[in-house]
């Protein structure tokens, strides 16, 4: 709004109307929100692989069947929540 002078008229005359014409959200323009999101994503998963090396070096796990399936399910959806993060969005051609 500080460089739209359209906007900054739209908002003297009318600024409820005004207010519903802006269709930018935090998700559009907060670069740091997905930055965080990916890296709690990422350490997630890190966790993940270094707690079942750690079990499996300690000898709590003997083979694949033993591994917890509550790792198995975070790490899981970790991984796929950051591919949906990083995959590309499609884009609205109209």
């Amino acid at each position: 709004m500080a460089t739209d002078p359209t906007l900054q008229t739209a908002f003297q005359n009318d600024p409820v109307e005004a207010s519903k014409n802006i269709h930018e959200s935090p998700l559009d323009t907060d670069i740091w929100i997905y930055r965080i999101v990916v890296f709690a994503l990422g350490a997630t998963v890190l966790s993940i692989i270094i707690g079942v090396l750690f079990l499996v070096g300690g000898g709590e796990i003997k083979d694949d069947k033993t591994v917890p399936t509550i790792l198995t399910a975070i790490g899981s959806a970790a991984i796929g929540a950051l591919s949906g993060l990083l995959a590309p969005s499609p884009k609205n051609t109209k």
